[in-house]
């Protein structure tokens, strides 16, 4: 049996690498926006809207791939009602961390998994980041800094490098805010799927 990615994030990968797993990445092409767009029109929450998404992504790929497990993720970043996207440039991004600056935003990271046409497992996690009340100055010190992490997530920035400089505190677990919540799924794949170290 063999553990397929539906993602190509560089974080989600290096954390299944980093707990010992053995996969393949195959990332789901699919229109994530108009997706976002239909479960809300629809009243759908943040967290369904993200368990959504990565049910989506794993039953996708999971099609390319019969009789293997496939491990769809994503996150939504929602601050004060919004839901916020990746940036396209870097003005973009400069605009969204003017309005999450001295605010306390949500990030939830769901995660699912898939074999064949069948969603077998599914959990979301939550997370809470408070951002300092940086000046303008701070801001522009930190984007020349943070180069393509301002592209690679909903929020602009990456915690386990030059991001955590952006935060006053934060509730929740670690691996929900890099993206993936790790631990449920490494349980799962133990005590349901039988795979090991």
């Amino acid at each position: 049996m063999t553990l397929v990615l539906a993602s190509g994030s560089a974080a989600r990968k290096e954390m299944l690498s980093a707990a010992g797993l053995e996969f393949k990445s195959h990332p789901a092409d699919l229109d994530e926006a108009e997706i976002i767009k239909d479960e809300k029109a629809r009243g759908a929450s943040p967290a369904d809207i993200a368990q959504s998404l990565a049910c989506k992504k794993a039953l996708h790929v999971a099609l390319e791939y019969p009789g293997d497990l496939v491990i769809g993720a994503d996150q939504i970043l929602e601050c004060e009602g919004r839901i916020l996207s990746k940036a396209s440039d870097v003005s973009e991004a400069f605009e969204k961390l003017q309005s999450l600056r001295g605010r306390t935003h949500q990030l939830i990271s769901a995660v699912a998994v898939a074999r064949g046409k069948d969603i077998l497992w599914q959990y979301a996690g939550k997370a809470s980041l408070h951002m300092h009340d940086f000046d303008d100055d701070f801001l522009n010190a930190y984007t020349e800094k943070a180069g393509e992490a301002l592209f690679h997530s909903v929020g602009a920035y990456e915690l386990e490098s030059i991001g955590a400089q952006l935060f006053d505190h934060i509730e929740g677990d670690y691996f929900t805010i890099l993206g993936l919540p790790l631990l449920p799924l490494l349980s799962y794949l133990r005590d349901e799927q039988g795979m090991s170290l």
